[in-house]
């Protein structure tokens, strides 16, 4: 048998013109040496095919092939009587993947990472993929701050060509910034300008910030945020000449030198507008932040350049560019500002796409748009639509972009996309104390009903001490013009024998019919009207009070009620509230028709003050006041009350205000309160918006005519919460502590809520 050799190696096949061989015409091909790859698979990539021809050339271009699937650590070609012959010597797979000594990181989510390095477990082992694997390994580490951390690695030969890869790591110590240096400081001192940055060196917070942690991001970012404030504060030549961070040979200590020149502080000598306006030359102007003698300010100029851009958007100029052109003048220190506008081509509207809305039909989300197609482009228009379709609490994200459309020079497209959440509510309230023990409340309600846009809700409760069953239907554009129109029906069974309020029982049934009109884009009206009847029942506890009423006016009581209210809400998102104000007034009357002669009129005042990128204060404001006419006083049972969630946290729901001789609440007719609220990123969550924590001061007291000594005043209260807007609305955990605490007063520390603010 004549057997031929033609290759091992592909240098072999080109080192020497005695290797050559004769081309032969391949009558069939054989692969040998294959145990986990198909005969198939090394002919789909073997570039020779029977009856081809072969010579020296193909032959090295075949063994260049199979190496290059990586699936094969060996490859030679035989001959034999026109039979080409292909043996192979397969690489290893890897059966297990092990990591020792792992402590900061789950093991899976590594195995996961090395996946994207090309080794997992049943794959072809690869020497490369393994030591990238290792190096992403360490990248990690060293990316949490353990620049000492050491990765060894073992690869174990099995049977049936597999192979188990170990992984032993030493994670060692966090490295700690030992000193961070400034070099050029003379107009700041030190500690102030240290104070700028987010790295620091360890200090008592350090555990939780881990600013003491070196990371080349944010150094970068406090490199700049000390550019910005040198740059706002004159200093327009500042300078950061050179970095440098060493670390100590035991990986334990690391120093960081910044470098930097500060210059000379500028004035601004003068300031022009110079361009196409468009708009008054005087109004424009008017938009500019720095003035001639001003100190120079690199934000107020950038502030200055945004809002003439925004101003020309408004008239439809989408691409205006503005740029604020220097003239400097090193001697006296001055510079000279003209700003070049260019307002380009007028811009309109072609076409505005909805994505995401799944469920909500897009006739929901247009009918909130300000910005219509065909118009000309309004930046505060599409502002203002962003805000409305936020402020529809339909959706967990709000996007929108305008871009270019592709050939033309006058047109964009706004495209808006939406992430829809449950709009099904669950809404519950709980408290817990000593004296009652737990204490529940709920409903059910549907905000988007069948993606359209209406709110329907059901409240049923059946505990012992309220039971409610309610029904409430709103169609939000009764008319095109966004004329609202609600009814509801409801029946309410009161039982206060095992509260702190007063005790007396009632059976109330009514229902009604109510109107919103928007007057402007943020402001509405309301008005209303409803009939009720209430019946009451006393036990021989009730207080004296409640006796006189009913002997009075009888436990039989009919009405019709007319409400108007006023509401004004120019909050910037209703989704993640930063900045804005909420207003509401709404005054209850009984109509002279019936039994009852009252009225109650409740106002709200909330503000939102950004006090950083992501820090809000949120100030509440409420005052309640009502009373009886035509000689009737107002009914007990519409009295005001005060305390727990939604007032003065701490405290036990509606416990707060005048009592009788048995400490039983009576309930008022005048109510204030007063909420501070501080919300931050909950810590480790600070890109997730929907989970906030903050601190609060909360006041607020219940007045009426007879309070009792002591049971009256203004209550204080301070703690913490946790917000959290959850799929089935915004859930607040709060724990507070009284701050002038009376004897009689019910406590109740620990508290949360369900689908509401406050």
């Amino acid at each position: 048998m004549k057997l031929k050799k033609l290759a091992g190696l592909i240098s072999l096949l080109c080192i020497s013109p005695a290797w050559a061989i004769e081309p032969f015409k391949v009558t069939d091909i054989r692969v040998e040496g294959i145990q986990r790859t198909e005969a198939g698979t090394v002919f789909s990539y073997l570039p020779i095919k029977v009856g081809d021809t072969m010579d020296d050339t193909q032959a090295a271009a075949a063994i260049r092939a199979l190496y290059a699937t990586g699936f094969f650590k060996d490859v030679r070609l035989e001959v034999e009587q026109g039979v080409l012959i292909v043996l192979v010597r397969e690489r290893p797979s890897i059966a297990s993947i092990e990591l020792n000594g792992i402590k900061d990181f789950p093991a899976q989510q590594l195995k996961d990472n090395m996946k994207y390095a090309g080794l997992a477990e049943a794959r072809i082992f690869d020497k490369g993929a393994l030591e990238k694997a290792t190096q992403e390994l360490k990248r990690q580490y060293v990316a949490r701050g353990k620049y000492g951390v050491s990765v060894t690695t073992s690869v174990t030969e099995l049977e049936r060509n597999r192979v188990a890869v170990v992984f032993n790591v030493v994670e060692g110590e966090v490295s700690k910034i030992k000193q961070i240096n400034l070099v050029g400081n003379q107009a700041y001192g030190e500690q102030e300008l240290l104070d700028l940055m987010k790295l620091s060196t360890p200090d008592w917070m350090s555990w939780f910030s881990k600013n003491d942690q070196y990371s080349k991001q944010k150094l970068s970012a406090d490199m700049e945020a000390m550019r910005s404030f040198y740059m706002d504060n004159g200093y327009l030549e500042f300078n950061i000449d050179s970095t440098q961070v060493s670390i100590t040979p035991d990986k334990k200590d690391i120093y960081i030198t910044i470098n930097f020149s500060e210059g000379t502080k500028y004035t601004v000598s003068n300031v022009a507008v110079v361009g196409n306006t468009i708009v008054p030359k005087e109004e424009v102007e008017q938009l500019i932040q720095i003035k001639a003698g001003d100190t120079f300010s690199r934000s107020a100029l950038t502030d200055s350049s945004k809002k003439i851009s925004d101003r020309l958007g408004g008239e439809g100029y989408a691409f205006a560019n503005v740029n604020a052109v220097p003239t400097i003048d090193k001697e006296k220190h001055e510079v000279a500002f003209n700003f070049m506008v260019d307002p380009g081509q007028r811009v309109y509207i072609r076409r505005i796409n909805i994505a995401g809305n799944d469920k909500t039909r897009d006739e929901v989300i247009r009918r909130e748009f300000r910005q219509v197609e065909g118009a000309w482009f309004d930046v505060e228009k599409i502002k203002k639509s962003k805000q409305r379709v936020d402020k529809l609490d339909f959706f967990e994200e709000v996007n929108v972009e305008t871009l270019p459309v592709q050939g033309t020079a006058d047109q964009m497209d706004v495209n808006i996309a939406v992430a829809e959440k449950s709009t099904g509510n669950i809404s519950a309230g709980a408290g817990f104390s000593q004296g009652e023990g737990l204490s529940l409340s709920g409903s059910v309600s549907q905000n988007n009903l069948f993606g359209s846009g209406n709110h329907a809700a059901v409240q049923i409760n059946t505990s012992k001490t309220n039971q409610v069953y309610s029904f409430s239907y709103t169609n939000p554009y009764f008319t095109d013009e966004g004329v609202s129109r609600g009814f509801d029906v409801y029946k309410r069974n009161t039982d206060s024998t095992s509260t702190a309020v007063s005790q007396y029982g009632s059976h109330t049934l009514g229902g009604g019919v109510r109107f919103g009109v928007p007057i402007d884009e943020d402001e509405s009206i309301s008005y209303g009207l409803s009939a009720e009847n209430t019946q009451l029942i006393l036990t021989a506890a009730s207080p004296a009070r409640l006796s006189q009423y009913v002997n009075t006016f009888g436990a039989s009581n009919s009405n019709l009620l007319g409400t108007v209210g006023w509401s004004r809400d120019s909050r910037d998102s209703a989704i993640y509230t930063t900045e804005g104000t909420v207003q509401r007034a709404f005054l209850e009357m009984a109509l002279p028709m019936f039994d009852m002669r009252y009225y109650k009129l409740n106002y709200q005042h909330q503000r939102f003050y950004p006090v950083a990128s992501d820090i809000t204060l949120l100030l509440n404001g409420e005052v309640g006041v009502g009373g009886g006419y035509g000689g009737k006083d107002l009914p007990f049972f519409k009295n005001f009350y005060g305390g727990g969630t939604g007032s003065v946290r701490g405290f036990e729901s509606n416990s707060l205000g005048p009592r009788d001789v048995n400490n039983a609440v009576l309930g008022g007719t005048r109510r204030v309160v007063g909420n501070a609220e501080l919300m931050v990123p909950f810590p480790g969550m600070e890109k997730n918006k929907s989970v906030r924590l903050s601190g609060f001061v909360d006041a607020g007291a219940v007045y009426g005519p007879g309070d009792l000594p002591g049971s009256a005043g203004i209550r204080y209260s301070t703690g913490a919460a946790v917000i959290w807007i959850s799929p089935m609305g915004p859930l607040k955990f709060s724990y507070a502590v009284p701050l002038n605490k009376q004897p009689e007063d019910r406590l109740q520390k620990f508290q949360f809520n369900l689908g509401s603010m406050f």
